[in-house]
């Protein structure tokens, strides 16, 4: 969850803007002087709000959107077309992920979350708090580009420019630009759909250029670092399962889990996810040895019905059970690393049959969802794992990129290639929302221009035409409202 400190700074802050304000607007000697400060430099002060809006950049928007006129048609037609395009599928992609919320909502363990293009993110529930600044950076980038594409556009369909500006809300970064009304009510729905398609546009441009970045990051870093020999581990949690003596250490290379091999964070990510579904696996060990390693004990079910026969109260043994050709149901307690370090891996006994020398294959006794595995990272001895893999998976940070040179940063391209995943789902979700017919969105300006382009021969009425965007405002907001609001039940009920 969100430290309660950050909360508290957040609220205190906000607080102590409030007050300040409050008693500088209040005094009869300060007022005047304090608000002509607050107009000369373009700041708006009001609770859990403030914006700053400035002229200093018309220059270069009027510069930018008288640019190669021709280009800048063709490109704000393609963005038109992107967005009304996007109006209609944001209704069907809302629709669709409130259907698979609706369907956890009535599963009793649901699955399958991460599967939704759309998820209502909460700091500090599924947004790491060390990831925040990702967040927020993205966020205002993805929001100033956004802003860009409309004020650019404006300026190239002839409407008066008057400022940009920046605003914060509570925690949330964005920005905006104030166009002259007057001057976008006057010219036609076409021209219109331009300029309100053209935030959009610019957010999937963006989000489809950061795509590439991620794409050609390795070959641009090769000078300097490599890729496919494994995963780099870049950090270890205090509290991670792995952190220990014989476990993980900020440097290793790891090569490969149990027999699935490991070349790059995304094979090091399915590996621990076909693991995990997978029954656990055997191991062979010859029957003498089976008998020479194993302590006499006595097995107990646990609640979820397996079996536990170790009560020696070690931390390095493991109950095993296997199978002979009189028993099929017998159990060991075995010391984990003497028995399955160098060890072949096995379903049944039919795997370990070689030599002919009496082997078997013993599987470790665990609790559901529990595994135990072998974490390969040489020249180290083996990782022993056993626990939830999703402990694994999350409290150990690896990285595909390995330096060359001693002296270069592990993190650098953890850094840059996190930040691009950020600008790709953040400026594509605000593509997806901003195109949502709803009030208060882009969608409604793409809406009302749209219809007015299209139905104007249809419907003569203008009032007629009025009522049937607004009854398609009304529609898209209820299901806008709908998939954040059981979207946040999902992430924090659940």
């Amino acid at each position: 969850m969100i430290p309660m400190s950050v909360v508290v700074c957040v609220l205190g802050g906000w607080s102590a803007v409030y007050l300040a304000d409050t008693v500088l607007k209040s005094s009869s000697s300060l007022k005047a002087a304090y608000e002509d400060w607050l107009t000369s430099h373009g700041l708006t002060v009001s609770p859990f709000h403030m914006r700053w809006q400035t002229s200093l950049f018309n220059r270069q928007f009027y510069n930018w959107g008288r640019w190669k006129p021709r280009f800048l048609y063709l490109w704000f037609s393609m963005g038109m077309i992107f967005g009304i395009a996007a109006m209609f599928g944001s209704v069907i992609l809302l629709g669709k992920t409130l259907m698979q919320t609706l369907s956890q909502m009535l599963t009793e363990a649901p699955t399958g979350q991460n599967d939704q293009m759309l998820q209502v993110v909460v700091p500090g529930v599924n947004l790491p708090v060390s990831q925040l600044s990702y967040f927020f950076i993205s966020i205002l980038i993805s929001g100033v580009i956004h802003e860009v594409g409309h004020g650019v556009a404006a300026i190239r369909e002839q409407v008066r420019f008057n400022g940009f500006g920046i605003f914060i809300f509570i925690v949330y970064p964005g920005a905006f630009v104030d166009l002259f009304t007057t001057h976008l009510q006057l010219i036609s729905p076409v021209q219109q759909l331009r300029i309100f398609c053209a935030g959009v546009w610019h957010n999937f441009v963006l989000g489809i250029a950061s795509l590439v970045v991620l794409f050609l990051l390795p070959a641009v870093l090769f000078p300097f670092y490599y890729t496919g020999a494994g995963a780099l581990v870049t950090e270890v949690t205090e509290d991670s399962p792995a952190n220990g003596p014989r476990g993980l250490f900020v440097g290793d290379l790891v090569t490969s889990l149990e027999d699935c091999s490991v070349h790059s964070v995304e094979d090091w990510n399915s590996c621990l996810g076909k693991i995990s579904r997978m029954p656990q696996t055997g191991y062979c060990i010859k029957a003498s040895v089976l008998q020479q390693l194993s302590y006499p004990s006595r097995g107990f079910k646990r609640l979820d019905g397996t079996i536990e026969c170790c009560s020696n109260n070690s931390l390095t043994d493991i109950c095993f059970s296997y199978s002979n050709n009189l028993n099929s149901h017998l159990y060991a307690c075995l010391p984990a690393r003497k028995a399955v370090e160098a060890s072949q891996l096995c379903r049944t006994n039919m795997d370990c049959q070689k030599d002919f020398v009496p082997t078997l294959c013993v599987t470790p006794s665990l609790e559901n969802q529990t595994r135990f595995i072998r974490v390969k990272h040489p020249p180290q001895a083996d990782m022993l794992f056993v626990g939830h893999l999703l402990h694994l998976q999350y409290t150990v940070s690896v990285s595909s990129f390995i330096p060359r040179l001693n002296f270069l940063s592990m993190d650098l391209p953890v850094v840059m290639e996190t930040f691009c995943k950020y600008l790709i789902s953040l400026s594509g979700a605000l593509a997806v929302i901003n195109a949502v017919p709803c009030f208060a969105l882009d969608g409604q300006w793409i809406l009302n221009s749209f219809l007015e382009a299209t139905l104007s021969t249809i419907i003569v009425e203008k009032q007629n035409r009025e009522l049937v965007g607004f009854l398609i405002l009304l529609a898209g907001s209820a299901l806008l409202a709908a998939n954040v609001a059981l979207g946040l039940w999902v992430v924090t009920a659940r």
